[in-house]
């Protein structure tokens, strides 16, 4: 194949600068407001990390969705494959903007500051201190960008490759690394979503909470993937290339996710009800009253009861449009859910959370995060052609796509 012909339409381009002005703007609109106020410098850094978790969700859940995909094979992970390998090497610039999140430790956790006589602070001190905390990050973001650069640059080998032979031996390198890849991915997501996000309430832990990361992040990443190829199979060269079953596939595990997602959810509220131990139902407490309530509803009939009938319709599925949408809504469903994780959490000093607490900054972070990470994006995916040319399974996943 020409690979000159399978690079993505000249559409692409005219997106980055629009992204990183509205980006760009708002987040220096935002810098702005954490020097000149320090009064708001707190909720500023809180909505940066809503920001930086939502958009880190589809980027690190990316090279998640490029390892299952080698693990487990199927005509859904050729025809996403470039996308989601453009996706995982924004990890890079995702460390380049958790940059203010490291600056700003002090003013955001509140284990970062001395614990004095708080016994779970002091037991917590030697894991818990700002020092060990930007280690970790740091190692976090060296493995995930070695594990991104390892597939992607593996992969585009596979596009030069001079046989089939060669090419096929490329594939079995990186699907003999997923096997173990996935076990440190897993850990890696853990250790951070545990720092950067449960930590906001150092009292408080959960046990499943990295896998609840993992799913949410893997399901971010998958509606994002959905409602870009949905674009693309409308233009050249995805046009020739996606059918309405790769879509009806990539529903079916959209469908998967919701489910797991609801599963985790559910079941780390039943046991941690059930056990009714007092430093572990606050954290739910503060999330079941006034509009917090109001949120956690929404989320179990929006982020999972709604997705969820909907996408047992074989034809929405099908549909690249429809299924588009319902992609759509749910990455707006994935946001909601990580602010009711975040924004309750006390603020430094608090032992208790005051009440709603709801920022126009709230809005006004992802916006800037993600317009940076959308132009990074952007240039990631030109960089390669849209599918890879020279994989063994491609012809066998192209008329999958179309019924043949």
């Amino acid at each position: 194949m020409n690979s000159n012909n399978y690079f993505a339409p000249a559409e692409i381009e005219r997106w980055r600068k629009p992204a990183l002005g509205i980006g760009g703007i708002c987040a220096i609109g935002i810098l702005a407001i954490a020097v000149l106020f320090p009064t708001l410098r707190e909720q500023a850094l809180r909505s940066w990390l809503l920001g930086f978790v939502f958009w880190s969700g589809i980027g690190i859940g990316s090279l998640g969705l490029l390892i299952l995909q080698y693990l487990t094979g199927g005509a859904w992970g050729v025809v996403i494959r470039r996308i989601v390998e453009a996706g995982s090497r924004t990890i890079p610039f995702l460390a380049l903007l958790f940059v203010p999140l490291l600056l700003g430790v002090t003013n955001l956790y509140e284990w970062a500051h001395a614990p004095g006589s708080d016994k779970i602070l002091l037991h917590r001190l030697p894991y818990l201190n700002p020092t060990a905390w930007g280690i970790r990050a740091v190692i976090y973001f060296a493995i995930l960008s070695g594990l991104s650069y390892l597939f992607s640059k593996w992969s585009r080998q596979q596009d030069s490759a001079p046989n089939y032979s060669a090419a096929a031996d490329l594939l079995g390198k990186s699907t003999m690394l997923a096997g173990p890849m996935m076990v440190v991915f897993a850990l890696v997501v853990t250790f951070a979503s545990v720092d950067w996000v449960m930590t906001m309430d150092p009292h408080w832990f959960s046990t499943i909470w990295g896998l609840l990361f993992m799913v949410g992040w893997g399901l971010s990443c998958l509606a994002f993937v959905i409602a870009l190829l949905a674009w693309l199979s409308d233009r050249e060269p995805m046009r020739r290339i996606v059918g309405k079953k790769h879509f009806h596939d990539l529903g079916k595990l959209m469908l998967a996710l919701v489910m797991v997602w609801a599963y985790f959810n559910f079941s780390q509220l039943l046991i941690i009800w059930s056990g009714n131990l007092p430093e572990e139902t606050p954290w739910y407490l503060t999330r079941m009253k006034g509009a917090w309530g109001i949120v956690g509803l929404a989320l179990i009939f929006f982020h999972f009861a709604f997705p969820f009938l909907l996408l047992l319709s074989r034809d929405l599925k099908r549909n690249a449009k429809w299924l588009s949408l319902m992609a759509i809504f749910i990455l707006v469903m994935r946001l909601v859910d990580l602010f009711y994780l975040i924004a309750p959490s006390p603020f430094i000093g608090q032992h208790s959370a005051s009440g709603f607490n709801f920022s126009i900054l709230d809005i006004l972070a992802p916006i800037a995060v993600g317009g940076l990470w959308l132009w990074w994006f952007l240039g990631e995916l030109q960089r390669s052609p849209l599918v890879p040319i020279n994989d063994p399974f491609l012809e066998n996943a192209i008329e999958h796509g179309k019924g043949h």
